[in-house]
């Protein structure tokens, strides 16, 4: 148990120190190029903080175990939406930008609703079956490429922004600060999680609860720690970036990559799930337009965060 405990902050030291160093070296990064923070946040910051979740989905699909991949990305989303932007924003408000009001935070929306509509097309509509085909999934990769490409079109930096000036790091030192805090991030990720689940099991935690807390937030730890990290600095426009990249992300990448792999079942999410994931990408296109204008308050943050705690609390119920 000892042993355990030790490891368990070990990872949390990896976390911490990984999600400062990210959050440094992509700032610097982004400065240097002339890229706004928030695209930062949407690339590399996303797409690396979900790395976890694209191996244990890659690994699944190739394996024949696909399914895994769904529970996975759908309580990942809920989980970065409603409980990390929600902390998040508690710590500090962030600035919503036009284009994230007129194309992200409603492309989150959009390709949240798709991927309900594609994975539940018997449920909805009574067509075929609630399965994430390859076709789907192809769809899913297109509509990445696409929205990716225009996000570095679009993405130089207008000057709107809610930062303050910090130290430029040269570019090199920058690009291995976040290479190495993403790598502190995953392992240490891994480590809290085996960790966390070794001691509840030797509590007489049952399975089921350690899958429902520990693993399904274990995945999206690098987002907690990356978000906590950059509203704490104010930089609220590269953890709304953080949040808005993972899910897509996760849901165009990840999902339409492993539905090409292996078509994906949808016969395991009820209505509640479904209905939480449609909830958390509402609660953020509604920030939009209320509110203080242009930001998403501490208000609309505690309110998300009380959705999420709801969310968990009745999967707990339901053990």
């Amino acid at each position: 148990m000892i042993l355990q405990i030790l490891i368990l902050l070990a990872g949390l030291v990896l976390i911490v120190g990984g999600a400062e160093f990210l959050v440094n070296g992509a700032s610097s990064i982004a400065r240097k190029a002339g890229i706004s923070e928030f695209i930062i946040g949407l690339t590399i910051v996303g797409m690396g903080t979900s790395a976890p979740e694209m191996v244990v989905s890659f690994v699944g699909a190739f394996s024949g175990n696909a399914d895994i991949a769904v529970g996975n990305v759908l309580g990942s989303n809920i989980f970065n939406t409603l409980l990390i932007l929600g902390i998040s924003t508690m710590i500090c408000p962030m600035l919503i930008t036009r284009s994230n009001k007129r194309v992200d935070i409603p492309a989150n929306m959009l390709f949240t609703l798709l991927l309900l509509a594609l994975g539940l097309k018997y449920t909805l509509a009574g067509i075929g079956s609630d399965t994430l085909t390859r076709v789907d999934g192809g769809l899913l990769l297109l509509l990445f490429i696409a929205y990716m490409g225009w996000s570095f079109v679009k993405g130089k930096d207008s000057g709107t922004s809610d930062e303050t000036p910090e130290k430029t790091y040269p570019l090199l030192l920058a690009i291995i600060m976040v290479l190495g805090g993403l790598a502190a991030l995953v392992v240490g990720g891994n480590l809290f999680v085996d960790s966390a689940t070794e001691i509840a099991k030797a509590l007489g935690v049952s399975d089921k609860f350690i899958a429902v807390t520990i693993l399904a937030g274990g995945t999206s730890l690098p987002e907690l720690a990356t978000c906590i990290v950059a509203a704490a600095k104010k930089k609220g426009q590269l953890a709304l970036g953080n949040i808005i990249g993972s899910n897509i992300f996760n849901i165009l990448l990840i999902l339409g990559g492993s539905a090409l792999i292996h078509p994906l079942s949808f016969a395991d999410i009820d209505f509640l799930d479904a209905g939480i994931l449609a909830l958390s990408a509402l609660l953020l296109l509604l920030a939009c337009y209320t509110g203080k204008r242009n930001t998403l308050d501490r208000f609309e943050g505690a309110i998300m965060f009380l959705c999420g705690i709801a969310y968990y609390t009745l999967l707990i119920a339901g053990l």
